[in-house]
């Protein structure tokens, strides 16, 4: 199995962006791709970045490529702050007559990003070499980041600059919906609950009126993801460790009114909701570990609730994609609370795809298989660059 990323090529016979039989688009019968499409390409699955979610994308990554390469495509998992360091038009993609497979595995904890920018050399740099040529190279680019530049729509609008095809969510849904502050005023301007909040400028913390903050509450980065940096806070005693756990990551922190019930999450597939979600930790809350560590928490698809209360949970879900003007995927997280009242937490514009996240079994649920997933984003991202 391959840890990650790119390989150099290790012999003349393989297939490459510079190829003449490959720079065309190619059609293999609809038996070979698998899905009736009958179009095969060059996909690069961007992964990694310089975010505390980095582990997270890596696995994510590996999975949506391997399945790429199933389905028929030439994929290449490209990390996007490693970057790639060789000839770009002699990178070599993967495809089913390989042997090898991508594969990463979570550890308990977030990244080392400060050891990981010295063992680099890369610094503060976002983009590593080679990686906005080799993404201009490819067909589609499958962006399977999470967080950073990932979600907040830096690297789309990138994308759209260069003209480059990736998958999920343009830039303007990403900015919308990566700021909590921002998509909690949006939903509550447009009649979706959300939990109560306030942001925080945490640039001197000492300056901040926390007088008006209400308990328990939930403490968090404003743009983060993945549970990293959030603190369950019961009293004022332990906010201002909270505050400095968010702060590490970023300057705004999000204090939100702590909402006390059962946690379900809504997947949305080319603008209909799939079947709901409950997420029921073994211990504490939904955190980190929780999430990416296999038997941590117990998920139901689809969740054992009334049909009313699943109708109002993907309505809702709906009602958020469309607000956020979210793209062909995304997973809504609620909470409901002991009265049944739904509140929305946030919308994620590129969801987990690692072996225990949410949408592949809420998209399984539906039917619809981990290889055909990654297949409708690739194909709907290719609609819609030709449309």
């Amino acid at each position: 199995m391959l840890p990650l990323c790119v390989r150099t090529l290790p012999h003349a016979d393989r297939k490459t962006l510079c190829d003449d039989e490959t720079v065309h688009r190619r059609f293999r019968s609809p038996a070979a791709c698998g899905f009736g499409k009958g179009l095969y390409m060059k996909i690069v699955v961007l992964a990694g970045g310089l975010s505390p979610e980095r582990d997270v994308s890596l696995s994510s990554g590996s999975l949506i490529a391997n399945a790429l390469i199933e389905n028929g495509h030439d994929v290449l998992l490209l990390d996007l702050y490693l970057g790639y360091d060789g000839d770009a038009a002699q990178a070599e993609f993967l495809n089913r007559s390989d042997s090898e497979r991508y594969s990463y595995t979570i550890p308990e904890r977030e990244p080392d990003l400060e050891a990981l920018k010295a063992s680099s050399g890369n610094g503060r740099r976002l983009v590593g070499n080679g990686v906005l040529e080799l993404c201009q190279r490819a067909d589609v680019v499958f962006i399977a980041l999470h967080g950073d530049i990932g979600e907040n729509g830096q690297l789309q609008a990138m994308f759209d600059v260069l003209g480059v095809c990736y998958t999920g969510t343009d830039y303007t849904g990403c900015l919308l919906a990566m700021d909590k502050d921002i998509s909690k005023k949006l939903m509550a301007a447009n009649g979706i609950s959300t939990a109560g909040w306030r942001s925080f400028p945490i640039r001197q913390q000492e300056e901040c009126d926390f007088s008006q903050v209400r308990y328990p509450c939930v403490v968090k980065p404003c743009n983060g993801g993945s549970s990293v940096g959030v603190t369950m806070v019961d009293d004022a005693d332990g906010l201002e460790e909270a505050i400095r756990a968010a702060r590490v990551y970023e300057d705004q922190v999000i204090v939100e009114d702590r909402i006390f019930g059962r946690e379900f999450s809504v997947g949305i597939l080319n603008g209909e909701a799939l079947p709901v979600i409950e997420v029921i930790p073994k211990e504490g809350f939904y955190d980190y570990k929780n999430k990416y560590q296999t038997g941590m928490t117990q998920e139901i698809c689809p969740a054992q609730l009334p049909d009313r209360l699943t109708r109002r949970l993907q309505e809702s879900a709906l009602a958020v994609h469309q607000l956020l003007r979210l793209g062909c995927y995304s997973r809504i997280d609620f909470m409901l609370d002991r009265n049944n009242q739904v509140y929305c937490l946030e919308a994620n514009t590129l969801p987990g795809m690692t072996p225990t996240s949410l949408i592949p079994q809420e998209a399984e649920a539906a039917g619809i298989s981990y290889p055909q997933l990654c297949e409708r984003i690739v194909q709907q991202a290719w609609s819609e660059k030709r449309a």
